[in-house]
C-alpha cells in the first residue's frame, strides 16, 4: 500500500489523481490533502478519503470547515499547510498538482524529508529547476514526471542511455486557437480560449495551452528533468494528441509513447512507477484513428514559445519573470481586463524591463517572482 499526498487535490490533476487512488483502492492510501477555496469538493474530497492532515486557502476557509471535519484530521492553511501537507505526513510521493510557482516552496520540503515527487507542478521547475534537482540528488530523491508529455520521455528513456539521446520532442496540441490566424486571434474571447479541443484541463493551463506558454514551460521543465540542452529539445504540433512526445537516438531509432489523451494515465503510472497497473481509460484504436498529423512549429505564430526558449538558454532568473509575467497577464485576461492577445505582450514588456540573475537562491527567485508580478499587473 502507497501512501500519497496530493497538493492541489480540487484542481483537474489533483480530481483525476484521487480518481486513479480509488480505481485502486489496495494499492494506495490518501494520507494529506490540500486545496485552495474549493471548499465543497474538498470536504467530499475529506469525507470520501479520511486523509490524517489536511490544508486549506486561508484561515477563513479554515474556520468554515472546522466543525465539519471528521474526527482525527488535522487541520492546517495557507502556505504553512502546504508545507505541512507535503512534508509532514508519512506519504511516500507526494503529488504536486497545485498551478503555479506557490509549489515551490511545499516541493522542496517534501525533498528535503526524501519523499519522492510526482511533479505535475511544472512552474516549480521552470522559476528554481537548479534548486530543485540540486537537492533532489543531495537527498536520493527520484522527479517523476505527471504531465503526459514528460511522462511519455520519461518511459522512452526507461533503460536507455541518456548520452546516446539525439534530442527529444515534445507534442503540442495546439490549443483551442491552433487553426486561427494572428488576425482572427484580435477577436477572441475567454469563452473560446477555454475550449480546449482534447483535454479536460483547469482555466489556466488551457489558457496556456491556446498562447503555447504551457509548452514552453514544458520545454523548460524538460531541460531540467532530463539534463538536455535546449538544442536538444524540440517541439511539434499534433493536434490529436495521441503520440505524447518521443526520443531520437544516435542510431536513427525513434521511440515514441501513444495513449488516448487521458491525464489518469500517466498520473497512475507516475503512482504505480516501476509497476503497471490494470487502468479503466479507454484503450487507443489506431484503426478507430486512421490518420495522425503533424506540423513544424511556427514560432511567429506562437511567439511565447519563443520567449520561453530565449529565457531557458539565457537561465538565472529569466524564466522566474517569464513565468510569473505569465500568471498574472493570464488571470487579467480571464477577469477580462486585457485581450488575447495582449498576454504575450505583457510577458515580454515585463521581460524587457529585467536583467537576468545568474544562479539565483531561493530568496533572489522570489524577490524577482514578486517584482514581475507587479510589473505585469501595472502594464
Amino acid at each position: 500500500m502507497k501512501k500519497i499526498a496530493v497538493i492541489g487535490s480540487t484542481g483537474s490533476v489533483g480530481t483525476q489523481t484521487l480518481d486513479v487512488a480509488l480505481q485502486h483502492p489496495d494499492q494506495f492510501e490518501i494520507v494529506g490533502l490540500a486545496a485552495g477555496s474549493n471548499i465543497d469538493l474538498f470536504m467530499e474530497q475529506v469525507t470520501r478519503f479520511r486523509p490524517k492532515k489536511v490544508s486549506i486557502g486561508n484561515k477563513e476557509l479554515a474556520d468554515k470547515i472546522k466543525s465539519d471535519l471528521p474526527a482525527g484530521i488535522e487541520l492546517y492553511y495557507g502556505e504553512e499547510g502546504l508545507v505541512e501537507i507535503a512534508a509532514g505526513t508519512d506519504a511516500e510521493i507526494v503529488v504536486t498538482a497545485i498551478v503555479g510557482s506557490r509549489g515551490l516552496p511545499s516541493t522542496l520540503a517534501a525533498i528535503s524529508e526524501g519523499k519522492t515527487i510526482g511533479l505535475a507542478n511544472k512552474e516549480t521547475l521552470v522559476t528554481a529547476g537548479h534548486l530543485v534537482t540540486e537537492l533532489a540528488r543531495k537527498k536520493g530523491v527520484s522527479l517523476i514526471p505527471v504531465d503526459s508529455e514528460h511522462s511519455a520521455i520519461f518511459q522512452c528513456l526507461n533503460g536507455e542511455n541518456i548520452k546516446e539521446v539525439e534530442q527529444i520532442t515534445l507534442t503540442a496540441s495546439g490549443g483551442s486557437f491552433r487553426d486561427l490566424t494572428r488576425e482572427q486571434l484580435r477577436e477572441v474571447t475567454v469563452e473560446d480560449a477555454l475550449k480546449h479541443p482534447n483535454w479536460s484541463m483547469g482555466a489556466k493551463i488551457t489558457i496556456d495551452s491556446a498562447t503555447m506558454v504551457n509548452k514552453g514551460l514544458e520545454v523548460i521543465e524538460a531541460h531540467w528533468l532530463f539534463g538536455l540542452p535546449y538544442e536538444q529539445i524540440e517541439v511539434l504540433l499534433h493536434p490529436e494528441s495521441i503520440i505524447h512526445s518521443f526520443v531520437e537516438y544516435r542510431d536513427g531509432s525513434v521511440i515514441a509513447q501513444l495513449g488516448t489523451p487521458d491525464m489518469r494515465i500517466p498520473i497512475q503510472y507516475a503512482l504505480s512507477y516501476p509497476s503497471r497497473l490494470k487502468s479503466t481509460s479507454k484503450r487507443l484504436s489506431l484503426a478507430e484513428v486512421g490518420k495522425l498529423h503533424f506540423r513544424e512549429m511556427d514560432y511567429e505564430r506562437f511567439p511565447c514559445l519563443r520567449l520561453a526558449y530565449e529565457c531557458g538558454k539565457i537561465g538565472g532568473t529569466a524564466p522566474t519573470v517569464y513565468n510569473a509575467a505569465n500568471e498574472i497577464a493570464v488571470a487579467r485576461f480571464l477577469n477580462r481586463e486585457i485581450p488575447f492577445l495582449q498576454i504575450e505582450n505583457v510577458i515580454e514588456s515585463v521581460l524587457s524591463k529585467h536583467v537576468s540573475v545568474s544562479n539565483p537562491d531561493l530568496e533572489t527567485i522570489q524577490f524577482t517572482d514578486q517584482w514581475a508580478r507587479e510589473i505585469a499587473a501595472s502594464l
